[in-house]
């Protein structure tokens, strides 16, 4: 089979004008990045109509390190639905340059079924990730000169809570000290980056629902505590102005296409396991405003990406999906069956069904919520019939519809029969009302403890001092309404990496809150997971080149 990136560069691409109309988005109004990329104004967006399409979530059973492939199987779906006749168009995240020349490589689909322009997507794209970069950053400049500027008048912070940002995995910036040097050249103060995908600038950003939200979200930032105890924000330095005008163009969702010219929205960047996981509410209701089916997915597992699209984004956007599909592969359900990382490309049907508890746990969850289920057995060219047909028939013993999809090799021809299942489903027994785990008015413990204890499975919750303490402070300010954002692991269930399947009789260690009063929401942050990624011994950037002006190693 061809790489992705000659799958990429051999396919027919439209206009972007073209698939505006195709969409039936008026083409006069779109803002076009180029041949074959466009901004697309917010203002199109049909609330009437939004009710009316059919959102669907892509989510997955706990990933392996190489993933599930969901990006790949959400566009492959795309094309499956748009070739047996109902009108889909994507909502899609945009790939952080940290995963890209990390782990990852890219993070635009794979084989026949992707978005395009694949390199641009990857790297710069329209420069949203640089946009929300640049305004996190000037934020903390402005802060810090602020200090700097009014120390001599007796002002000073207790405590600096907003860290500066980049869109690099860079361990060596986690815990940093800023202003050494003279006088002139700042107050000395330890701080730390944090990746862009993690910051809040970056959730407010996908949360906001037009300009004006915005800038109100960003007026609301906590930047931290003065030495008389007060709350800082970013409206005290009268910037909530020129942060918006950073973010002015990037607010708008970017319209693209697929290998088959379906319409795709991409817009917004958070990480599931240090962040919401969604792409932007602006893009999700654009896709379902021109739509009858909008396809989007959430980050990593269900218990991450699935919990926080529920309980974060849907409560603020007021989403009800009809469907949630959770993607499943032969290498994860090996992988949390005891099979040896080392193994789990050979065919191993005991191995696959060993996996199921995992899987059935992701099942359970998603129906906690309400939610209609079906499963998709991601195939891959490892994959022997046994495996899949293993787990169709387990989907069949517990009452889950299940269909393969092959389009990694086939394009949308190799989704049409998850297609049909998926069209049937909502046809004839679609989600009911959307159930949310915990209440608005539970206190921030009483989140954190349903989440982990309905959805991860866990006996209970280990709150450190540290944690404590935080809690006491989002108590004094009038934040426990806040939904809460838990940061753990991707791999496990419970906050260690390494504990496959379905992990027993474990506790949640939670060793701080970050208050995100701005995006209005509490990040728990659970075991050791860090906010800014380090890069793994061998990084996808030792391979990625550019050879005769054009892009390779992006795949």
């Amino acid at each position: 089979m061809k790489t992705d990136f000659e799958i990429a560069h051999e396919a027919h691409m439209e206009p972007i004008s073209k698939i505006a109309e195709k969409a039936g988005i008026p083409v006069e109004v779109i803002e076009p990045y180029g041949k074959y990329i466009a901004k697309v104004p917010y203002n199109l967006i049909d609330e009437n109509k939004v009710k009316k399409s059919n959102l669907i979530l892509l989510t997955a059973m706990t990933p392996t390190k190489a993933g599930a492939g969901k990006t790949t199987v959400s566009v492959g779906l795309a094309l499956g639905m748009n070739r047996i006749g109902k009108k889909t168009i994507l909502a899609l995240r945009e790939p952080s340059l940290g995963p890209c020349f990390g782990m990852k490589g890219g993070a635009a689909g794979g084989g026949y079924a992707q978005v395009l322009p694949m390199e641009k997507i990857n790297l710069h794209f329209t420069g949203d990730f640089h946009a929300i970069t640049s305004a996190n950053n000037m934020i903390a400049a402005l802060l810090d000169n602020y200090i700097y500027q009014h120390r001599d008048e007796g002002f000073g912070m207790k405590e600096v809570l907003w860290k500066r940002v980049l869109d690099v995995n860079d361990r060596n910036l986690r815990n940093i000290v800023t202003g050494l040097g003279g006088v002139t050249d700042g107050i000395a103060a330890q701080t730390g980056f944090d990746i862009t995908a993690a910051s809040e600038i970056m959730a407010i950003f996908c949360l906001a629902k037009d300009e004006d939200d915005l800038q109100r979200r960003i007026d609301n930032i906590l930047l931290g505590i003065t030495l008389e105890g007060k709350p800082f924000k970013v409206k005290d330095l009268h910037a909530s102005g020129a942060i918006t005008a950073l973010l002015h163009d990037a607010i708008l969702p970017n319209l693209v296409q697929t290998t088959e010219n379906t319409p795709a929205f991409i817009h917004g960047g958070p990480f599931a396991n240090i962040a919401h996981g969604c792409n932007s509410i602006l893009a999700t209701k654009m896709a379902m405003s021109f739509g009858d089916y909008c396809i989007t997915e959430a980050g990593f597992g269900a218990d991450l990406g699935a919990e926080k699209f529920f309980d974060i984004k849907c409560r603020k956007a007021g989403l009800n999906p009809r469907l949630t599909i959770l993607v499943v592969s032969a290498q994860a359900l090996k992988m949390h069956g005891g099979v040896d990382l080392k193994a789990i490309k050979t065919p191993n049907v005991k191995g696959v069904r060993a996996g199921f508890p995992n899987m059935d746990k992701h099942i359970e969850n998603i129906r906690k919520f309400g939610q209609q289920v079906i499963v998709c057995y991601n195939y891959f060219a490892t994959d022997k019939n046994e495996e899949m047909e293993a787990v169709i028939q387990h989907c069949k013993e517990i009452g889950v519809g299940c269909a393969p999809i092959y389009s990694f090799t086939e394009g949308g021809k190799g989704a049409e029969k998850l297609a049909r299942l998926v069209v049937n489903t909502i046809e004839k027994n679609p989600s009911g009302n959307l159930l949310l785990m915990y209440k608005d008015e539970d206190d921030i413990e009483v989140k954190v403890k349903k989440i982990c204890k309905n959805i991860y499975g866990a006996k209970d919750i280990i709150m450190k001092p540290s944690a404590r303490k935080q809690l006491e402070r989002i108590k004094a300010l009038g934040y426990e309404h806040f939904p809460v954002c838990i940061a753990k692991t991707q791999y496990s269930f419970s906050d260690d990496a390494k504990a496959y399947g379905m992990p027993k009789d474990f506790n949640i260690t939670i060793r701080d809150f970050v208050i995100n009063a701005g995006a209005e929401m509490i990040i728990a942050v659970a075991g050791t997971i860090m906010r800014m990624p380090g890069l793994p011994k061998h990084p996808q950037a030792e391979y990625i080149h550019v050879a005769n002006g054009i892009i390779e190693g992006l795949s």
